[in-house]
């Protein structure tokens, strides 16, 4: 098994989480939050979703799908690309709607997508390349951000998964 094949297990796994965790709920389910300064399972999905697509689309030097695909405009949300969710205030958190599950989906799909092409072309040796990031010493590389988009989003993904188990109690997996 060559590392390609981990990390696209990986990304499909966090995308099996999601859809089968998102399956059911109702939009008022998806935007609850637990307290006034938490996260809601509509933005824990958006924001590993814009991590996932900021993070491979640099990797591979392309627009994010966020953009060129308008999905900012399906979450009525300006064009940013540095706008992953990073630094959102409580207030930003609980203002963030989507206006249904299946586009919070759609849009993880179009980015798996993406990332599945771009992981799936990779060489064993291109994992060693380093970034251009010289803040970062020593330089991380290919590598080293797929292991960190894939930390983050499957910790994000098992907390959209606690929440709707709070939500909906133990029984929803069965």
């Amino acid at each position: 098994m060559e590392a390609k094949d981990i990390v696209i297990d990986g990304l499909g796994r966090i995308r099996s989480i999601l859809h089968r965790t998102l399956a059911g709920l109702s939009l008022d389910e998806i935007h609850r939050q637990p307290r006034p300064d938490a996260n809601s399972i509509a933005w824990l999905t958006w924001h590993l979703t814009r991590v996932q697509d900021n993070g491979i689309s640099g990797l591979f030097g392309q627009e994010q799908a966020w953009i060129s695909q308008g999905w900012h405009a399906q979450f009525a949300m300006a064009p940013e690309p540095d706008n992953e969710g990073q630094g959102h205030t409580p207030e930003q958190v609980a203002a963030f709607r989507a206006a249904a599950i299946q586009t919070l989906l759609d849009y993880h799909d179009s980015v798996w997508t993406r990332s599945h092409n771009f992981v799936i072309g990779l060489a064993p040796a291109d994992f060693s390349r380093e970034l251009n990031e010289p803040q970062y010493q020593p330089p991380p590389t290919v590598g080293v951000r797929l292991v960190s988009i894939l930390s983050d989003n499957l910790q994000h993904a098992g907390q959209v998964a606690y929440l709707r188990g709070v939500w909906q109690g133990i029984g929803w997996r069965r």
